[in-house]
């Protein structure tokens, strides 16, 4: 047996132990590489190289930054702002986090930066108006997606240059119809999604209310009525599971079901009015929200127009707020979701050692690639489909992109193959494994996470067996 077989292998018996009472996935994950390493004969120091520290300092600068924005009143002012507009429809409260991640990724915006701004604002509803976590995040990171094949986003320049160095014949309208691709397949997605909460009770029925904005709090004070946890924030009563997420006893997820009444609403009608939770009638001051959106703005425009670190530009920003607003440090510091940078963080560790081994190239030389042409893209599809899921969406679509050019020599569309495998690719990205599915968790509400990490893992392991055979017989014939 060879080490990358024996990683795999590990890796699922890790999974598996999820399911015992009190194991941490994330703490396993570091000891199974470490353990791992020394059996490869990999240098100690070299297992600690794959931990990601790019994905510590995205995950803490920008939860740190929406700590901030939340304890003065900004956050629930601007979620608000976004009720008013959507008038106060739930189903378009729902789908403001897709519009604003496809506009994003479209402008070129990193996938990771888009999953940083949108998921505060998806959970953020999910918590105030008892939309799902799950078809929150769903939602959002779809939108997302949607956008990733534009002619100015990561994926569609990638996927423009590979075929140009390949020697695959793009025809002239490939960038509009790679992004048409995209938005098609997220609409689709987003429409399943919409069908699928109205008939689980994932959106409420009936419209959300806006409460008259109270007297702004003073610096470093805490509202009476008791504001809902921002993400990450510490409860002395927590409990843990087995995925090392901690679950508030006696809480009850943001997904309640449609039939669920707030205070003053009559019970038993077919429509309910929803009513935000107590933290969101604060007015944290007009000063004070332009002060906070100004850095916000500060940060998406530095971190999409100037290719910056959005992380770094987050916890600088927070800092600033911090120091202005004389908030307490603690405060912010308690609603960093530190369970998650544990759990992301030592499972991409182990992933880091797994594709030092050789484990994902083992995977992809065992499915091969036979058959007729259609055939063989299908299996290539599922070839970026399974290595994307605990890997980089972008590193194994460069990888699997070379498979390509013999299948279009062989009378695959060209244009259909690369959409094909390019989308086989990102659909399997909301999983707890990997940065996206981070950054969902981190934004969650202390209550959901734990339920959110099983949903998300059933989730992405579901995408692995469905989106490549989709995502081919939508697109492998274009």
């Amino acid at each position: 047996m060879t080490m990358a077989t024996l990683s795999i292998i590990v890796l699922a018996a890790l999974l598996a132990a999820t399911l015992i009472p009190g194991f941490d996935l994330g703490l396993g994950a570091l000891a199974a590489a470490f353990l791992l390493g020394l059996a490869a004969g990999v240098p100690t120091n070299d297992v600690t190289g794959f931990f990601p520290a790019d994905f510590f300092v995205l995950i803490v600068g920008i939860t740190a930054l929406f700590a901030v924005a939340q304890l003065n009143g900004t956050l629930d002012w601007l979620l608000d702002v976004l009720l008013r507009a959507a008038g106060g429809r739930l189903v378009l409260i729902a789908l403001a986090p897709f519009a604003i991640g496809a506009v994003l990724t479209a402008a070129g915006t990193l996938p990771a930066a888009a999953t940083a701004i949108v998921s505060p604002i998806a959970l953020g509803f999910a918590a105030r108006y008892r939309i799902s976590p799950m078809l929150a995040a769903v939602l959002g990171v779809t939108g997302i997606i949607s956008g990733l094949l534009s002619p100015l986003a990561v994926y569609g320049v990638t996927a423009r240059s590979l075929s140009d160095k390949l020697g695959i014949d793009l025809p002239g309208s490939a960038p509009v119809t790679f992004l048409a691709g995209g938005l098609l397949a997220g609409l689709v997605v987003c429409a399943g999604c919409l069908v699928a909460g109205r008939f689980t009770g994932g959106i409420p029925r009936g419209r959300a209310s806006v409460p008259a904005t109270a007297a702004p709090l003073a610096p470093g004070t805490t509202d009476p009525a008791g504001p809902a946890p921002a993400s990450g924030t510490a409860e002395p009563a927590a409990r843990s599971d087995s995925t090392g997420l901690e679950s508030a006893p006696g809480t009850t997820t943001s997904g309640a079901a449609s039939g669920d009444t707030a205070s003053g609403a009559t019970s038993g009608t077919a429509t309910v009015t929803i009513a935000p939770t107590a933290a969101a009638t604060r007015d944290p001051g007009s000063g004070t929200r332009a002060f906070t959106l100004l850095c916000m703005a500060a940060v998406v425009v530095l971190s999409v127009g100037f290719d910056m670190n959005v992380g770094y530009l987050g916890l600088t920003a927070a800092l600033v707020l911090q120091l202005a607003f004389r908030l307490p440090l603690g405060a912010i510091v308690s609603r960093i979701p530190w369970n998650v940078v544990l759990l992301i963080g030592g499972l991409l560790t182990y992933v880091g050692l797994m594709q030092h081994l050789g484990a994902f190239k083992q995977i992809s030389e065992l499915l091969g690639v036979a058959g007729s042409p259609l055939l063989s893209l299908l299996v290539l599809c599922y070839v970026a489909g399974i290595t994307s899921f605990a890997a980089s969406s972008i590193a194994v679509f460069a990888t699997v992109m070379p498979l390509l050019p013999p299948l279009v020599a062989a009378g695959v569309s060209p244009v259909g193959g690369v959409l094909a495998v390019a989308l086989a690719s990102v659909l399997v990205d909301l999983n707890p494994l990997g940065i996206t599915g981070g950054l969902i968790l981190g934004a969650a509400e202390p209550s959901a996470r734990a339920r959110l990490f099983r949903q998300l893992l059933v989730y992405g392991l579901i995408s692995i067996v469905v989106a490549p055979v989709l995502t081919w017989a939508a697109f492998g014939w274009w």
